[in-house]
């Protein structure tokens, strides 16, 4: 038997549920050496901005326990570039592409929709980024408060018929509240979720290891958050949901199906794996077959919570 991986998230179909995060696999291109990308769910993009973006001052990058501070900032090379420098490869993709898109203002986001409508018949849909911790403005404000969460997604909504994906913050007292916004302002899927903010500290110097002093904290320590934070919003919301945080095994997308997750999203562990999505998708498929599963999504939101 061969088990059937395909999802759906909203319209768009996955022919797996493994994706790669935005910000910690490029544009996809600079991965293709390390991995088959089209045996991938699909790829998400580093975040575009309406310019281009030189990022935060070094350091931008440092390994912690457990995981992983970063402070890059957003550095991109903008929508025009990515339009005629990055979409030619993309667009030959089988693998769905989804653009990550980021900005200081609803107005930047609307313009960047607004630029890459033109060209979207080449990716499946749009991950809107409201929830960065490691830059000074935009996202990070945006995505805290449910009001401005409703505002931002409406306002794109009016743009394109594209799957719209809002990645929150777990930097919040309810995401619950956020997912129920986005989902109320016509958001296809979510996704969760985005690093925490975090700080280390170089005691030689008294100074903090990271040019932006605070920056994203990601990697295995993470998981059982982010897991506890895919329950809250199954439990709140009726869309699709997309778990990221601390994913290195097949195992752990397992953890995130059962507790609500349709996809999940692979982030940091391709730093020190480049090619651990692809490995992935194949340990998912000899799990599915072990274990008598024809359709992985017989597995979303299956956690049995009697005892």
């Amino acid at each position: 038997m061969v088990p059937d991986l395909s999802i759906n998230l909203g319209k768009t179909k996955l022919d797996n549920p493994v994706l790669t995060a935005s910000g910690t696999f490029g544009y996809g291109e600079e991965f293709q050496e390390f991995v088959n990308l089209n045996r991938l769910g699909g790829i998400v993009t580093k975040s575009i901005t309406p310019r281009p973006r030189i990022g935060n001052p070094p350091h931008r990058l440092v390994e912690v326990p457990g995981g992983m501070l970063n402070a890059i900032g957003l550095a991109n090379v903008g929508v025009e570039k990515f339009i005629s420098e990055k979409m030619p490869f993309l667009s030959e993709l089988k693998c769905k592409v989804i653009v990550n898109v980021a900005g200081e203002s609803i107005n930047e986001y609307e313009s960047v929709i607004a630029r890459l409508a033109e060209v979207e018949d080449h990716f499946a849909g749009y991950e809107i980024n409201l929830s960065c911790p490691n830059v000074k403005e935009g996202g990070l404000t945006f995505g805290k408060d449910a009001g401005q969460v409703f505002k931002i997604t409406s306002a794109l909504r009016k743009l394109t018929d594209k799957m719209l994906i809002i990645k929150l913050t777990p930097n919040v007292s309810d995401i619950g509240e956020l997912g129920l916004a986005a989902q109320e302002a016509g958001g296809d899927v979510l996704s969760a979720i985005n690093t925490f903010v975090g700080l280390a500290v170089n005691v030689e110097k008294r100074r903090p290891v990271l040019g932006n002093i605070t920056g994203g904290f990601s990697g295995p320590a993470l998981k059982s958050l982010a897991l506890a934070k895919i329950w809250e919003l199954k439990n709140t919301v009726s869309i699709p949901i997309i778990g990221i945080g601390g994913i290195f095994t097949h195992k752990d997308v397992l953890e995130f199906m059962l507790v609500g997750a349709s996809a999940v999203q692979i982030g940091t562990a391709n730093f020190v794996e480049p090619d651990v999505s692809q490995k992935i998708v194949g340990d998912l498929e000899k799990y599915c077959s072990g274990h008598q599963i024809s359709q992985i999504t017989e597995l979303i939101g299956s956690l049995e919570t009697r005892f």
